[in-house]
């Protein structure tokens, strides 16, 4: 038995510790938002947050998540509010295919949480690590440019 926090609920699953947590969040906790790639944490489509640092789900086992916190794509909203990155998204028609959006949006909101308000070159290094076969990366970058926007402009309200 392993026990973690997924999406802000703890919860013991009766999983191998070596499993990869992929499995453990697609097969034992039935939330299939995350993606399974490449198997091998190189396309990002299984990119989740550890304590609020993005991982490769896929390669990550699942003792490396106990006691932690996990999040998933599925535990981005608030209160039925989707988050600025997710809004975003939508406004810009990113997904072509979808696949590798979630672990995309994942990146994406790792990204901003460190830099809020990110150049082009800040968000092709960060998100280099996610591949989209559709290639909508212009879509992607004018996104995240449009998600920091929003968030600074909500933080910048928050604090006056």
């Amino acid at each position: 038995m392993v026990t973690l926090t997924l999406n802000g609920q703890e919860l013991t699953l009766d999983a191998d510790p070596a499993m990869p947590l992929l499995y453990a969040i697609r097969d034992i906790a039935q939330l299939t938002g995350t993606k399974f790639g490449c198997g091998m944490g190189l396309c990002g489509a299984c990119t989740i947050h550890l304590d609020g640092q993005p991982i490769r789900a896929c390669v990550t086992p699942v003792s490396a998540a106990t006691n932690k916190h996990l999040t998933t794509i599925e535990g981005l909203a608030t209160d039925g509010v989707l988050h600025p990155v997710q809004s975003a998204w939508i406004e810009h028609k990113v997904p072509q295919c979808g696949y590798c959006q979630s672990g995309q949006m994942m990146s994406a909101v790792a990204l901003l949480k460190n830099n809020p308000n990110p150049n082009d070159d800040d968000i092709n290094t960060a998100m280099q690590g996610n591949i989209c076969r559709c290639g909508t990366y212009p879509r992607i970058r004018k996104a995240i440019k449009d998600a920091g926007k929003t968030m600074r402009e909500h933080d910048k309200a928050v604090k006056s």
